[in-house]
């Protein structure tokens, strides 16, 4: 199963990208999705290599933020991808049978579409107002989580939910509480002063948390 906690990479230049994401490896974290857009392929793949060594070293997760082609040319774990990106199905058959493919949700109807076409998580959000991505989704909040996996469940269906948009440690006990499998989160760990106290705090309450 996939672990419970993301990082996805903050970073205005390379060097803070690459220094964010040792961080959080050094932290504890365990799951990497590079975000570093409007990049020149060039950066992009520098950077992606770089990040791919370093993921390896830590027995991280790597997965590349909307660049299909990116991940397959240095071999990633997977990819994520946003509504208006490349077709989950289009994805599939570049990556192969084995590579792990996320997509980003806002609605009932968008895991339904994702299930068809072989997504292997969902990022479900915003869960609240966040600065971090820009052309924000209507923000969900914990109802929303609650009307949204409460409906898969009457539908039977299955797959990884992981909230996302401003969730701070205080949140995580009552998101997990709705049934979803884990967090993405951004800022919280990169802004962190204690960012492997914060981890640990993070995986303890993701992995010990009783659903009722």
């Amino acid at each position: 199963m996939f672990n419970k906690l993301q990082y996805i990479s903050q970073g205005e230049n390379c060097e803070k990208q690459l220094q964010n994401i040792r961080l959080a490896l050094d932290s504890g974290c365990e799951w990497i999705q590079l975000r570093f857009k409007n990049q020149t392929d060039t950066d992009s793949f520098k950077i992606a290599k770089a990040v791919k060594i370093l993921c390896e070293e830590h027995e991280a997760k790597l997965i590349i933020n909307d660049n299909v082609a990116l991940a397959k040319q240095i071999d990633a774990d997977g990819v994520h991808l946003g509504l208006a990106d490349m077709r989950i199905k289009d994805a599939r058959f570049i990556l192969g049978e084995y590579k792990i493919i996320g997509g980003t949700a806002n609605t009932i109807e968008d895991i339904k579409s994702h299930i068809q076409n072989g997504c292997d998580y969902i990022g479900l959000g915003p869960f609240k107002f966040t600065k971090t991505k820009e052309k924000l989704a209507p923000v969900l909040g914990l109802n929303g989580y609650h009307n949204i996996i409460q409906d898969m469940k009457n539908q039977v269906l299955k797959i990884p939910i992981y909230a996302i948009g401003g969730i701070t440690l205080d949140d995580v006990d009552v998101l997990i509480q709705t049934g979803i499998h884990g967090i993405a989160v951004s800022g919280l760990i990169t802004q962190s002063q204690k960012p492997k106290e914060l981890i640990t705090q993070l995986n303890e309450k993701l992995y010990d948390n009783v659903i009722i």
